[in-house]
């Protein structure tokens, strides 16, 4: 069991909770968070870019001019990609980019970003992100007792006054515990947990 500190938004020591090293102290293997952030990249992009070929522009099948006795290159069709206004050769067309990746392989990938946040010690043990409203000011002066730059915040459950404080708060990032990927975790400086999503945290990775 790896002991880690609890932090009220204050930033003053409440007490110590116990991480499973299953999850918070494992071995890490770069190679394995590389393949799941580029999966994840992949997965991402929408794969709609597509341009016409010379079978789908409209325009007219017949011969422009006479194959011989103009002085004139000889000449095909209008829709010809060599032509102003013809066909494309060999544009892109709409295609899926999925880069598939085990599901263990995933779950392992985020237990290695999450130890490597606990080795680094900016991973952030909360005991409570309740916001008494919303108000973008008061969360920010919150992140300053942390003095962080770049912080990914993980919930239990939703939180309207956090989601809506934060939201025009470019550096910032809040997600629940469901959402939980390599690649946030890896994308933000601190990574800071609500205590009661440690848990169930823990149970989605070992199971």
């Amino acid at each position: 069991m790896t002991a880690v500190n609890v932090y009220n938004l204050q930033n003053e020591k409440i007490s110590e909770v116990e991480l499973k090293d299953e999850v918070f102290d494992v071995s890490l293997k770069t190679h394995i968070l590389h393949q799941v952030v580029v999966s994840q990249l992949c997965n991402r992009r929408s794969g709609t870019s597509s341009v016409k070929s010379r079978a789908e522009v409209k325009g007219s099948g017949a011969k422009l001019w006479r194959q011989k006795g103009t002085g004139r290159a000889r000449v095909g069709s209008a829709s010809s990609p060599t032509r102003r206004g013809g066909g494309v050769a060999f544009g892109p067309v709409p295609h899926a980019h999925v880069h598939k990746v085990p599901k263990k392989v995933k779950k392992s990938a985020v237990c290695m970003a999450l130890t490597d946040k606990v080795r680094d010690d900016k991973l952030v043990i909360l005991e409570d992100l309740k916001l008494p409203k919303i108000k973008t000011k008061e969360f920010v002066e919150v992140m300053k007792n942390f003095d962080v730059k770049k912080a990914l915040i993980v919930t239990h459950d939703k939180m309207v006054n956090l989601e809506k404080s934060s939201k025009n708060v470019s550096w910032v990032k809040v997600m629940r515990y469901q959402g939980l990927n390599v690649y946030d975790i890896l994308k933000y400086d601190h990574v800071f947990l609500e205590q009661t999503a440690i848990g169930k945290i823990e149970e989605a990775l070992i199971s």
